[in-house]
């Protein structure tokens, strides 16, 4: 992991690396992606564009479930902490492919860790897009009793926050 820190060049190997091992049911490199955005979130940037455009081709769980995870980062930083770092740099029609994407896990037939990461990314993502939170709502009513509890306790805290916005 120091070694990537320290070599941000690395970061878009290792992201290829991830499309490898997901067809080959490995999960290593999704993994230590998603540790290495928890600490430098930023070295995503320069390669965003594929970042936002290749999810949609990811299949296995253990993969999508850290990217999950770092789509819900890039939300955070670009709605809620308002990081210009990511607003400057992030298109709109990136935003709606990882909006797209999301709206995918969350209905899709996946566990509950990409589900409730989508979820948070679709809640902040619908305060550029208006028909999200309308979607994300009825989706969260459609879903709550099959949900697990930790499923359930996002989604009521989501529902709640929509509410509150008048959804």
């Amino acid at each position: 992991m120091g070694d990537l820190e320290r070599q941000p060049e690395l970061t878009k190997i290792l992201f290829e690396a991830i499309f490898v091992e997901d067809r080959e049911g490995t999960f290593n490199a999704s993994w230590t992606f998603d540790h290495l955005m928890r600490k430098k979130l930023e070295y995503l940037l320069p390669f965003f564009d594929d970042f936002a455009g290749r999810l949609s081709e990811l299949k296995t769980e253990s993969c999508i479930r850290p990217m999950a995870h770092v789509c819900e980062m890039v939300c955070m930083a670009y709605f809620k902490k308002k990081d210009p770092t990511f607003t400057q740099h992030i298109t709109d029609t990136q935003l709606e492919q990882i909006m797209t994407v999301c709206f995918d896990w969350l209905i899709g037939p996946m566990n509950m860790a990409p589900k409730v990461f989508s979820m948070t990314s679709l809640f902040y993502l619908g305060q550029k897009f208006d028909w999200v939170h309308p979607e994300l709502k009825q989706v969260l009513q459609d879903t709550y009793a099959d949900g697990t509890p930790g499923y359930q306790n996002r989604a009521k805290k989501t529902l709640d926050k929509l509410a509150r916005l008048g959804h």
